[in-house]
């Protein structure tokens, strides 16, 4: 049986990259995220770190945090993208997957 994952593209705010692409699988454990945009390095390696941890540890980590005199960061952006993921629908193999409580 093929896992289900959750994906989304978040539009970005307030920061040099502009989007980011990110996938976490049924359990809500990040499988990729790609920065469209931004310092090339760093979030290469803020993509590399997070994947494999659970949405929830990353949130607490990075949401808040600031780059300069921004009120905003990648990182915080990112925290922001993984709540709009949590709440995204599973899907496996391109349809949307239907919790049998709710059919």
């Amino acid at each position: 049986m093929a896992m289900a994952t959750k994906h989304i593209q978040y539009q970005t705010q307030g920061t040099c990259s502009q989007l980011i692409d990110v996938t976490a699988d049924e359990n809500d454990v990040i499988q990729q995220v790609f920065f469209l945009g931004g310092c090339n390095g760093n979030l290469q390696g803020i993509s590399q770190l997070v994947r494999g941890q659970r949405i929830d540890d990353v949130i607490k980590r990075i949401s808040g945090i600031r780059c300069g005199s921004k009120r905003t960061s990648c990182p915080d952006q990112l925290a922001q993208a993984l709540k709009q993921l949590k709440a995204a629908p599973l899907e496996r193999l391109g349809t949307n997957v239907i919790d049998s409580h709710l059919a």
